[in-house]
């Protein structure tokens, strides 16, 4: 309680500014991942399953399931070979993401005899048009599951965008650089290459909340 004497400290504007982005900065930043269940299951060996696909472009579960195996090679993971999995689901009568994705665990392990499977998911792959703007957008869902338990080790996701620098130097400029990058856009497979950033983010080890280094990598088990 106060006495009729005193009187309460004042607040500034730019404090009370300061509190709210202190306080703001700290509800945003990213809790640290359990990896609890992927210690306890140490894969080595991992299955990339044929990425689902919620995007409009046909091309999005090839593109991504090409170059998932690159990040996690160089994480220290042994990867079944994608084309010997492709072939061993068409023989099985499974030609669809859907299909492959609703296979039991335990009998993937059994016909693979991989540690863990990657399950992947395109939520976005292809450009965006506007009248001052243009680019390549892709995101991509991914869960790792252990194929004895069927337990969650890990989840992830990975972005990439064609012009994450942004726009600026006034309106003209980014109607020219809008069009040379539809131009771009036609002319190159502009989704694939970007793809590939969005797949190396998700999948490379060592980044935060990421995946941890396998048994083949020198950096396993680092603390």
């Amino acid at each position: 309680m106060t006495g009729p004497g005193r009187r309460l400290p004042r607040i500034t504007p730019w404090l009370a500014m300061a509190a709210a982005l202190l306080g703001a900065g700290c509800a945003t930043q990213q809790a640290p991942y359990d990896y609890a269940a992927f210690r306890a299951h140490h894969p080595a060996s991992i299955l990339v399953l044929p990425p689902r696909n919620s995007s409009p472009d046909v091309n999005a579960t090839p593109s991504v399931l090409a170059q998932a195996t690159l990040p996690l090679a160089e994480s220290g993971y042994y990867v079944i070979p994608v084309a010997v999995a492709f072939e061993t689901f068409k023989a099985n009568g499974l030609t669809t993401p859907d299909d492959i994705h609703a296979v039991a665990p335990a009998k993937l392990r059994e016909i693979f005899g991989a540690d863990a499977a990657l399950y992947l998911e395109v939520k976005r792959y292809g450009t965006i048009y506007a009248i001052v703007t243009s680019q390549t957008i892709v995101e991509v869902d991914g869960r790792l599951v252990d194929l004895q338990s069927g337990a969650e080790l890990w989840s992830g996701k990975g972005v990439a965008a064609s012009d994450e620098g942004g726009n600026s130097g006034g309106l003209a400029a980014m109607l020219v650089k809008a069009a040379l990058n539809q131009i771009l856009a036609n002319l190159t497979d502009q989704s694939h290459r970007v793809a590939g950033i969005a797949v190396h983010r998700q999948l490379t080890a060592g980044r935060p909340n990421g995946l941890l280094f396998g048994p083949r990598s020198p950096r396993y088990q680092a603390p």
